[in-house]
């Protein structure tokens, strides 16, 4: 069940809004070669994967954070 079309996420009952990190993401959807669930962000490049759906945007959830607090570009002390 491999395909390069996104799923339709109303299809697969997923709502990456429900996560704050993306609530206003473009998020794909779709399957590899090896039956994984792969989310995509559009707008960042970030992807992730996961069992199922839920899983896969739950993981892509916190990648998306990840990625934005790496590439945030306000100082912090958090490097002392």
């Amino acid at each position: 069940m491999s395909t390069d079309e996104p799923l339709d996420l109303e299809d697969v009952d997923v709502d990456p809004a429900d996560y704050e990190s993306l609530t206003d993401a473009d998020v794909r959807l779709r399957v590899n070669d090896h039956g994984l669930y792969i989310a995509d962000d559009v707008e960042t490049t970030v992807s992730s994967q996961g069992q199922d759906p839920k899983t896969a945007i739950e993981n892509l959830a916190e990648a998306v954070d990840s990625y934005t607090e790496a590439t945030d570009d306000e100082p912090r002390d958090d490097w002392l």
